[in-house]
């Protein structure tokens, strides 16, 4: 009878052990769940910048507006009969360049 207790304490140590510490253990279904939750906050940013893109892409094909306010903003043309003002924190100077007139805008 004594061997008998003993191989179900063992038994139940080892489906103890499995649950705890073991493959498919609640530690490891956690750990899993929080992966899940990371990547699911990651997918959704990515959908965000995706979106984001999409539109941007569409207002290049469809207007010039965007194509303007990139040459603008990046290229730092104007149009025909527009002043370039250019403003300069104080004490500061601004560095010599080479004379380069801007292209205008059609």
């Amino acid at each position: 009878m004594r061997w008998f207790w003993l191989l179900l304490f063992v038994i139940l140590v080892g489906l103890q052990y499995r649950i705890w510490v073991g493959e498919g253990s609640l530690a490891e279904i956690s750990g899993l769940k929080d992966r899940i939750d990371e990547q699911r906050e990651q997918n959704q940013k990515l959908r965000e910048r995706n979106e984001l893109l999409k539109a941007e892409v569409s207002d290049l094909k469809q207007g010039l507006e965007a194509i303007e306010e990139r040459a603008r903003t990046e290229l730092g043309m104007i149009k025909d009969g527009e002043t370039f003002y250019q403003l300069l924190e104080p004490g500061k100077e601004l560095e010599p360049r080479a004379e380069v007139e801007p292209e205008p805008l059609p």
